[in-house]
């Protein structure tokens, strides 16, 4: 058999090849920055935990490592696996630095993984000159600036904090039960096409392909073959294209929380929160409950599969607003056809949740973070969730007043409920005073377009998409009268309709501006009854979002320290720009107000109160004798903050006011 002569590839156990004296390793200058936030190191923790805790013959396998060697010494150049080697090598550190003290017979083991044999001050993996020597300052433990951030000390500081003296001896043997391919390139072999064979090579797994592979890997061939007929296939079959989306709808439903479809599996890395174990004895009661999901969501794609008549037509009102309600409308029908509610809730809270959409679109209010809090709401009841809609619904008073002056939005859709047509898809939307009028048009019949003042003008352009210069008129007439003046359409076209609103037109002496207004205002209390909004005394939120929904966003992205206007602390006005402001001051408030629950969210997290500063960087005194640690990354502080407010049982009282720059990070 012929063999390959520039390509050596062996699998290897990587803390052998690492421990080997021989090992050492350098990162060409071509190679991007070390990456990984704390997020990655979770699961690369929590991968080395399970493979620790299974039996002696299990493994876990963390890819291939591709390096070439180097002609002028006998260093590996580092052309593949520079982010994994780096955290593992950042883990074995902090490990080091856990257990010299008082193991030192691991202590020496886990030096030999990082420190060369030939020289004790430098390590064995060297990363760019660029940033070596912050590498080795934080591995070799001779950091001397208190206030310094990077990845790099994020990372350790992470594994510091996670990993315990009494844990160290499990994550020492899941360490050592890691394994890889080691590829190792000759002189005539090409390095970068390898590479991009590696990498590039076809399309990369998606969200619900994780999760397929998630919830199958670990059964028989005869399990997963079940397990894919009864329940997988149903599954795709209900959600088609969509099945992406339906998972990250799903986990927003059930865990209460955004979920966010961007970044690097945010879906997927959500869904093993929710199922640590898909083990046979878990899977079948979970994956019955995800069938049942499914097909409601095939329904809420398609209303048409509906038999109830008016949820049906309800259902595809929600469409109007696209996919973003489908969480809490998951919920709602679920709970409808379990008997566990009755269908006029469910049709109250469809109605209510079209009303949401409809005036905060009318008023300019984002529609992003809502759908998460509504579904916590729900969880509580009928009367949670009315409050969470009052709370986040735009008063009666400040929709009639932008009625007057803003463009419509969802035209069609809220004309057709006005004046009481089912379907849209025959007629046209009307502009009573065209868009761009001709010289010849004429409101009045006296007056031609041209003789119009400048002001009369352009207050007539600046109705014209507002509701009360709108209406809904049959195609073929439409046509007939298109651009046509007043007069000749109430002749021609709006007396021959079928829409009443529409036909009534025919009896209007002229149209104008104060005609539009009158239109309006009329059509207006219309809307605010069938978009009525929850008849209770909550204030407008302006904008306000619950801290439970603010966005985790990953590092320190630019801008980061203007993200909010304001924070609003259970009924006090706090003025903080930042998360890590914030995570200061809430976590300060909860060691006055409730240290019980502070203590016990950081015991069971890790984090992020220690007895004492057991690793150099950025700490703050809460007491004499407890430190909060300031060197977190943006995303885990903002986790860490959220979590300590759920332990206390006061996130729901707690805002976060987006400024203007944290609206378009």
């Amino acid at each position: 058999m012929a063999t390959a002569t520039n390509v050596e590839a062996n699998a290897v156990n990587t803390i052998d090849w690492l421990s080997a004296p021989g090992t050492t390793i350098v990162v060409p200058v071509y190679q991007r920055q070390y990456r990984w936030d704390i997020g990655g190191c979770e699961r690369l923790l929590a991968d080395i935990r399970a493979v620790a805790a299974a039996g002696d013959a299990h493994r876990h396998f963390i890819g291939s490592i591709l390096s070439a060697e180097d002609d002028a010494d006998s260093d590996l150049i580092l052309i593949d696996g520079q982010q994994r080697l780096t955290t593992i090598m950042l883990l074995v550190a902090a490990l080091h630095h856990t257990v010299q003290d008082s193991d030192p017979v691991m202590a020496d083991a886990l030096e030999r993984v990082i420190v060369r044999a030939d020289d004790s001050t430098r390590t064995k993996l060297r990363p760019h000159d660029a940033w070596a020597d912050l590498y080795e300052s934080v591995v070799l433990d001779r950091r001397d600036d208190a206030e310094r951030e990077s990845r790099f000390d994020d990372n350790y500081a992470f594994f510091r904090s996670q990993v315990h003296a009494d844990e160290a001896p499990a994550i020492w043997r899941g360490l050592q039960r890691l394994e890889h391919v080691s590829i190792t390139l000759g002189a005539q072999a090409n390095a970068q096409q390898i590479f991009e064979s590696l990498n590039s090579t076809g399309e990369p797994l998606r969200d619900h392909e994780l999760i397929h592979n998630y919830i199958l890997m670990g059964l028989t061939h005869a399990e997963q073959l079940d397990v894919e007929e009864r329940f997988w296939l149903p599954i795709e079959q209900h959600t088609g294209e969509m099945i992406g989306a339906f998972w990250r709808h799903y986990l927003v439903m059930t865990t209460g929380r955004e979920v966010s479809a961007d970044g690097e599996h945010g879906v997927y890395a959500a869904f093993r929160r929710s199922f640590p174990s898909v083990d046979v004895a878990h899977l079948q009661a979970d994956a019955e409950v995800w069938r049942h999901y499914a097909e409601i969501y095939g329904i809420l794609l398609d209303p048409s599969r509906e038999k109830d008549e008016e949820i049906r037509r309800q259902l595809g009102y929600i469409n109007t607003f696209g996919r973003a309600a489908y969480p809490l409308a998951m919920s709602a029908y679920s709970d409808h056809v379990r008997g566990l509610i009755p269908r006029e809730e469910l049709l109250e809270t469809l109605e209510w949740t079209q009303a949401l959409y409809l005036r905060r679109a009318l008023v300019g209010l984002p529609p992003e973070r809502l759908i998460a809090r509504l579904c916590r709401a729900r969880v509580e009841g009928r009367g949670a969730l009315m409050r969470a809609f009052a709370r986040i619904t735009p008063s009666d008073e400040r929709v009639s007043a932008v009625l007057k002056y803003v463009e419509l939005p969802h035209a069609a859709y809220v004309l057709g409920r006005l004046e009481g047509v089912d379907d849209t898809s025959e007629v046209d939307i009307e502009h009573i005073v065209p868009l761009m009028p001709s010289e010849a048009w004429s409101g009045d019949g006296k007056r031609r377009w041209s003789e119009y003042s400048e002001d009369e003008q352009n207050s007539h352009r600046a109705l014209a998409p507002t509701l009360g210069n709108l209406t809904l008129l049959e195609q073929g007439l439409a046509e007939r009268v298109f651009g046509a003046s007043f007069a000749d359409k109430q002749r021609d076209a709006y007396a021959r309709s079928s829409v009443d609103e529409t036909r009534a037109l025919a009896d209007a002496a002229s149209w104008g501006t104060a005609a539009i207004t009158e239109r309006t205002v009329r059509l207006a209390a219309s809307l605010l009854r069938i978009w009525a909004r929850p008849a209770l005394p909550e204030i407008d939120d302006d904008g306000l979002t619950p801290v439970l929904d603010a966005v985790r966003r990953r590092g320190w992205p630019a801008g980061w320290d203007r993200e909010f206007d304001y924070v609003e602390y259970r009924g006090e006005h706090w003025e903080v720009k930042d998360v890590r402001a914030l995570f200061n001051r809430v976590f300060h408030r909860a060691w006055t107000d409730d240290r019980e629950s502070a203590l016990a969210y950081s015991a069971a997290h890790g984090g992020p109160i220690y007895a004492g500063t057991a690793w150099k960087g950025h700490w703050d005194a809460l007491d004499e004798t407890h430190f909060l640690y300031m060197g977190w990354d943006s995303n885990y502080m903002m986790n860490a903050l959220q979590g300590v407010l759920e332990e206390s049982g006061i996130a729901a009282e707690v805002f976060v006011k987006y400024s203007y720059i944290g609206n378009v990070m």
